[in-house]
């Protein structure tokens, strides 16, 4: 397998390496040959070096990889000179259609709730983000806006059949195999279609598409009583389907929920190859500092892993995402895992090291009850 690994701005290089360590750790214990990483410079550093937001042909090689994996880009003080900031990622999601950005919002063990109900301990739900159009379509990197004045700004939010139709069955799919696993599997299409044209036909393709599924019960939200609802009820979710500026702000509200942000892990998949990242920004005020929190970036690599487990149909991939996924349930579950994002005492290399421990404290345990 090919990674095109873009570890990016502030602490995207640290997480990013925490993340290679955990997931080739994984993979040998899965009994999988480690993949090759095609290192592509591509962010705000780069751009103020460069002044590229990613290298010459970086998007060709990334195209080229089997999937992407990025750390975090940005730097608040380096921006465009609209005071946009530099975005080669979002690019990236246009370029490669990548429309289904997966969101999952889940509570550990000892990590901060931020609810007060006991419910809180046990949420677990995935918030699905059309990535590519929406209002994001509009996004300053593909200079799409209609009025660009200093008297008026207009943006574009765009809706497609084609694009649509692609996420709504993805998210019925996501929804099924959850249900598979024991969850509620209950999709709910979070829209605002009693304002705006766009929305309405977002929820007709949502209830066309619903047809091929009718074993996945369904339900459907405004997205300011979604927003309501997070806070209020949240364990009564499972998978949400929503255009791509709501998704942005509600797995923002949600992962604040479970932690924050250092627990927001991402996936965006297309037809043809998929971009796994934390969802957190490149915080440089703690870069090079071992402060950050790895796990966001650790639990997108599982999902990478997954994501290749069915790309290729080889199921020892899918175990060693599930070797990881497991290490970060029992380090919570156990105390082991304290970072200080959380207040606790350990650093991006002490959290990356203790899952490397708890990765091989389960592939023991396997062998031994398999002997």
């Amino acid at each position: 397998m090919k990674i095109a690994l873009i570890k990016g701005d502030g602490i995207g290089v640290d997480v990013a390496e925490a993340t290679i360590a955990v997931v080739e750790a994984a993979l040998q214990s899965a009994g999988e040959p480690l993949p090759v990483y095609d290192a592509i410079h591509a962010g705000a550093g780069y751009f103020k070096e460069t002044g590229l937001d990613i290298e010459p042909d970086g998007e060709e090689r990334a195209e080229a990889a089997d999937a992407i994996f990025l750390g975090a880009i940005g730097l608040p003080s380096i921006r465009h000179q609209n005071g946009t900031e530099i975005s080669p990622h979002l690019r990236l999601r246009d370029r490669f259609g990548l429309y289904a950005g997966v969101r999952p919002v889940k509570a550990y063990p000892n990590a901060p709730q931020k609810l007060a109900d006991p419910r809180a301990a046990g949420i677990d739900l995935i918030i699905l983000r059309e990535s590519t159009e929406g209002l994001f379509y509009s996004a300053a990197v593909h200079d799409r806006s209609l009025v660009v004045t200093d008297d008026e700004v207009q943006d574009v939010l765009r809706i497609t059949r084609k694009t649509t139709t692609k996420l709504h069955n993805f998210a019925f799919n996501l929804a099924r195999k959850r249900r598979e696993r024991g969850k509620s599997g209950t999709l709910t299409c979070v829209d605002k279609a009693n304002v705006f044209n766009s929305m309405a036909f977002f929820r007709k393709i949502f209830d066309e598409v619903k047809q091929t599924y009718p074993d996945v019960p369904v339900g459907y939200n405004y997205v300011d009583a979604q927003a309501l609802d997070l806070v209020r009820k949240p364990w009564d979710f499972d998978v949400l389907v929503t255009e791509n500026m709501f998704g942005d702000i509600l797995s923002d509200l949600a992962g604040g929920l479970v932690g924050g942000m250092g627990m927001a892990a991402c996936a965006e998949i297309g037809d043809t190859t998929g971009l796994f990242q934390p969802a957190h920004g490149s915080a440089p005020d703690i870069m090079g500092q071992d402060k950050a929190n790895p796990l966001a970036a650790i639990l997108s690599g599982a999902l990478m892993l997954d994501y290749l487990a069915e790309k290729f149909d080889r199921p020892g991939l899918a175990d060693a995402a599930d070797l990881v996924n497991g290490a970060v349930e029992k380090g919570f579950a156990a105390n082991l895992l304290r970072p200080m994002e959380f207040g606790g005492d350990m650093g991006t290399k002490a959290v990356t090291n203790q899952l490397l421990s708890l990765v091989a404290d389960q592939t023991s345990t396997r062998r031994s009850a398999s002997a």
